[in-house]
């Protein structure tokens, strides 16, 4: 079992923890440089991707071919953490949800000529996009099965009726994967569509109010009333869209992970400091056995949650789905980066529950982190479903002479 990385994705790694010590980090500190929504504005934005295509660092995940770096998933692994140690990281790089996921599938899935029209413009930065699936009560959540919103054919195009609600990024976004329901086929009863957001029959009905800092375009409720979609911008074959979120959620949620895991390096970065510089009652807190279990403790979760996430990308890169892997890490790494954060502030007093630090930002922020790309407890239900599947096998050690992913031209 190697764990060190191969020295061209060493030097992505440093490259990227480099340019966030640099350039991210000390930009948060002005709150200039925030949006409405607490999240980093579009000129500061703009300044710093330039320079981060100067360093030769833009869009990590998407093959050279297409603009990118052509990264496997565990280098991607060792940058996304890096680049998220800044709760400006992960957008400067052309690597924030929803758009990272969004280009990943279309990559994998859409024919030359929509990579063309609808991916390329994403990957150059010119447009956002968003991915339109989750439904309001009684709709599709969890559960695909449940999803109301429908698409019928027409005259050669598709006619879309329904409603989505927390459609992050939507608020921005100029290209839309659209999921909906063509049939009423258990397994083959969604397809996958792409629309603009200039085309009509559609609208935003609320920019959804939350708890923490949200990302650009916020999260959305839509109302479909029928929107055309032209049959050549249907994604993949009639009823292939429950296949299409499988290829795109499960990528998605390590990537989520992997940045979550920066998160909690950073604010065990902002706790250790501080406890290594305060005193109460002569002496300094991190000589106190107390707070040095707290930061043990701390240090250990996170570690494990690098391990499975490590574990799930390198599973992805040798072909697998890594399923229970990307469950597995999912489950821990959003609970991990929850009690961190909130050790952190506790740590740090006054000081962590203050604008002074980022720890309150990253607090509001974790609480999503168990809920979005499937709730903890669903995960669960994963797990369980593949050990009774698989009994003793579900221990295997992974093939020693399983495939490793290079660099993707």
């Amino acid at each position: 079992m190697d764990f060190s990385l191969s020295p061209d994705l060493e030097d992505y790694r440093r490259r990227v923890r480099e340019f966030v010590d640099r350039e991210l980090i000390p930009l948060e500190a002005d709150r200039a440089n925030y949006d409405a929504h607490e999240n980093i504005a579009d000129a500061t934005l703009a300044r710093v991707r330039a320079r981060v295509r100067d360093a030769g660092l833009w869009a990590l995940q998407m093959p050279r071919r297409l603009g990118g770096q052509g990264l496997p998933m565990v280098g991607l692994a060792a940058c996304y953490e890096e680049m998220n140690r800044s709760i400006f990281g992960p957008v400067a790089f052309n690597a924030a949800a929803p758009d990272d996921g969004n280009m990943r599938v279309l990559a994998q899935v859409a024919r030359p000529d929509q990579q063309e029209r609808w991916l390329r413009p994403i990957v150059d930065g010119e447009v956002r996009s968003s991915f339109a699936m989750t439904e309001p009560h009684p709709g599709s959540g969890s559960d695909p099965s449940m999803m109301r919103t429908t698409a019928t054919l027409k005259n050669g195009k598709w006619v879309v009726n329904g409603r989505k609600w927390f459609i992050t990024g939507a608020g921005v976004a100029q290209h839309f994967i659209l999921i909906a329901r063509t049939s009423d086929d258990a397994r083959k009863g969604l397809s996958a569509f792409l629309f603009d957001a200039a085309q009509p029959g559609w609208r935003i009905e609320r920019r959804i109010p939350i708890m923490g800092p949200e990302e650009h375009g916020g999260h959305c409720e839509l109302v479909f009333e029928g929107l055309e979609i032209p049959d050549q911008n249907r994604l993949m074959e009639v009823g292939d869209g429950l296949k299409l979120t499988q290829i795109r959620l499960g990528p998605a949620r390590l990537t989520h992970c992997m940045r979550w895991l920066g998160l909690a390096r950073r604010a065990m970065a902002v706790a250790v400091d501080y406890v290594g510089q305060r005193s109460s009652f002569g002496q300094k807190l991190a000589e106190r056995e107390g707070v040095q279990w707290l930061l043990g403790e701390a240090a250990m979760q996170i570690e494990i949650g690098r391990l499975l996430t490590m574990r799930a990308a390198a599973r992805l890169d040798q072909g697998d789905y890594a399923r229970k892997e990307i469950s597995m890490a999912k489950i821990v790494v959003s609970e991990t980066l929850q009690k961190v954060v909130d050790t952190a502030l506790q740590l740090n007093g006054a000081r962590g529950y203050s604008k002074d630090t980022p720890l309150e930002w990253i607090y509001r922020y974790a609480r999503q982190a168990r809920l979005v790309d499937g709730a903890s407890e669903v995960h669960k239900m994963v797990l369980a479903r593949h050990l009774m599947d698989e009994g003793d096998a579900y221990w295997r050690w992974d093939d020693a002479d399983a495939p490793r992913k290079a660099l993707v031209v």
